[in-house]
Order: structure tokens, then C-alpha cells, then sequence
């Protein structure tokens, strides 16, 4: 069982859910700067997935957790991240497998699947802790949620 304490983004939604998941995946950073980065290697990262909103929908659910993890777990789950050319690019630093971009990645996936949805929920956070030391957080802008 993960308990993990997770930054909180400050909302008046009346619902928020949590999300956690264990992702085993490798991936390298080719780039100069990556130093051994640049070479593959693997992480249990640890992601925290935080949706929002005012309403549920007919089944009382903000979102499926199945859904969720569908959406996330499925896809990335025991692979190496850079053979996702639809969402990493190795051509491309701003789609490049790091942290920063798979905790961005994340969010725009589940966001565009929260926004097929008739009650609307938003997705506020991404957490993506990739070593026991080191994490990030990914969150859109006021205006873009």
C-alpha cells in the first residue's frame, strides 16, 4: 500500500480525487546535458494523479479509477517511455521522457479525456516521483483549467 504525502493545489471544488499508481518503466534523455541519463535505464516511479469538480457524474463517480489507470498504467507500464513516439520524441527536448515531461504528458492525457466528459471534471495535478529523492510537480495554469 503507497502512503505518500503529495503538495496540495488550493481549489473550491466540492470533489477531489486521488489517484496512485506504481509505473516500472525505463527510458533515456538523449541530450549532451543528461549526463548518464542519457543512457537507458529504469524507475518505479510513483504517480499522483488529482481530479477536481463540482459534480458526479450518473453512475456517482467524479472518474472511474479504472479509467484512470487505463489511461496512464496501460500505456506506460513495464515499457521504455521513448518508444511512445505519440507522446515522447527524441528530436524534441520539450518531448523528451523526463520527469517534467511525463508528469505534462500525463495531465494532457487525462485531460482530454475529462473533457469528453458531460460533468466536466479537471484534472489539477500530476505527481511524479522518480527516485526516493526526487519528484515533480506538474500543474496547469489558472486560466488553462
Amino acid at each position: 500500500m503507497m502512503h505518500q504525502l503529495y503538495p496540495q493545489v488550493w481549489h473550491d471544488y466540492r470533489y477531489e480525487l486521488n489517484k496512485d499508481m506504481h509505473i516500472a518503466a525505463a527510458h533515456f534523455i538523449p541530450h549532451e546535458a543528461a549526463g548518464s541519463c542519457a543512457n537507458v535505464h529504469g524507475h518505479t516511479y510513483i504517480v499522483n494523479v488529482t481530479v477536481a469538480g463540482d459534480e458526479l457524474d450518473e453512475s456517482g463517480f467524479l472518474v472511474n479509477f479504472q479509467t484512470l489507470k487505463q489511461l496512464v498504467h496501460r500505456k506506460l507500464d513495464h515499457t521504455l517511455l521513448n518508444d511512445h513516439s505519440d507522446w515522447f520524441d527524441g528530436h524534441d527536448p520539450n518531448r523528451f521522457p523526463t520527469s517534467e515531461v511525463v508528469a505534462r504528458t500525463i495531465y494532457e492525457t487525462i485531460q482530454r479525456y475529462l473533457d469528453t466528459l458531460p460533468h466536466k471534471p479537471k484534472c489539477l495535478q500530476v505527481f511524479v516521483r522518480e527516485t526516493s529523492t526526487s519528484y515533480v510537480v506538474y500543474r496547469p495554469k489558472a486560466g488553462d483549467r
